[in-house]
């Protein structure tokens, strides 16, 4: 036997549906007249959606963003050493014909990508499939009396500031004139500026007072032009740049000595000058000293310019720090 539903009830279902799909058409013109009506009740309902909004969009993009700031590797180094020239190729995948001394400091945004390939080959920098990081690379003036605005791009090297553990500086790339250092007027301000570079580093490892130190910061020495004829190789440049520091140390050391200030106070700023593992009075000093600081040195010769061994090993070395 076949049911057969009521025409009675199918008929007041039908009208119960429409009277359902009426009210919301009403409710919904209502609503659009209300919107559409100036009233304070709007204006306040506008007034947070608006505010809130941004605020929405700025935690969910800094929630999926890794660093607040980008991680940056610093560009140091005496003037006429090639920063800016290797800057501008890596940015514009050709070198700078002639530049000019900097005045001010210049970021510029890369990314460093998982793939070996991109990490090894500075050509293959905008690689960035798969996993990938953006960082900056910060060229700063090498003129001596410019030199405060690289102090201010390290700002987070402050030793007061050691425990910051989210420095965003992962690198510094100490730029020299391989090509130029075997002579006494460019090596011994190139040592200079280097051994400030690096007691401010010491410095700041040293001043931790908890049990947590800072986050380490490696020292790339990048000696530029090798492929000049009057280039040093990258063992000579190393060898070079650690006797000058030696006899920096050794200087400023007697020179604390000879002031005749109490015995206390001559050894507090002794150690508070003296690169190295102090104690090493007798050693030549090396850069595998400043691993007692947790600072690693490296020399790897380069040209950004000619016909060489170019710049990717300084690309890889940059962005294995990212």
């Amino acid at each position: 036997m076949e049911s057969t539903m009521d025409p009675i009830v199918v008929q007041d279902s039908v009208q119960h549906a429409q009277n359902g799909f009426l009210a919301l058409k009403e409710m919904a013109r209502s609503l659009l007249m209300w919107t559409l009506t100036p009233s304070h009740e709007l204006l306040i309902i506008a007034s947070v959606i608006i505010l809130l909004i941004p605020v929405v969009l700025h935690y969910i993009v800094v929630k999926a963003t890794p660093y607040t700031n980008l991680p940056s590797i610093v560009l140091i180094g005496p003037c006429n050493a090639g920063k800016t020239a290797f800057l501008t190729l890596l940015e514009n995948n050709t070198a700078a014909t002639e530049t000019h001394t900097s005045l001010v400091s210049t970021s510029v945004e890369f990314t460093a990508s998982s793939k070996s390939a991109a990490r090894e080959n500075h050509l293959k920098k905008n690689d960035v499939t798969g996993e990938h990081t953006k960082f900056l690379i910060v060229d700063t003036p090498g003129h001596p009396k410019l030199r405060a605005v690289a102090g201010d791009q390290m700002i987070s090297l402050n030793p007061k500031k050691a425990a910051d553990a989210d420095s965003t500086v992962k690198g510094i790339v100490f730029m020299v004139d391989g090509a130029a250092l075997g002579e006494p007027d460019v090596l011994s301000p190139t040592a200079e500026y280097l051994y400030e570079i690096l007691m401010l580093l010491q410095r700041r490892a040293a001043s931790s007072k908890s049990s947590r130190p800072p986050p380490a910061i490696p020292v790339l020495i990048a000696a530029n032009k090798m492929d000049l004829f009057t280039a040093l190789p990258a063992a000579m440049v190393k060898a070079q740049l650690e006797t000058e520091l030696g006899r920096i140390r050794a200087s400023r050391s007697k020179g604390l000595m000879d002031t005749g200030a109490d015995n206390v106070g001559v050894v507090g700023e002794e150690q508070d000058s003296w690169l190295g593992a102090y104690g090493s009075n007798n050693e030549k000093f090396t850069f595998k000293q400043m691993l007692e600081f947790d600072i690693e040195v490296e020399v790897i010769g380069g040209n950004v310019i000619g016909d060489g061994p170019g710049v990717n090993k300084w690309w890889s070395w940059m962005v294995n720090r990212i």
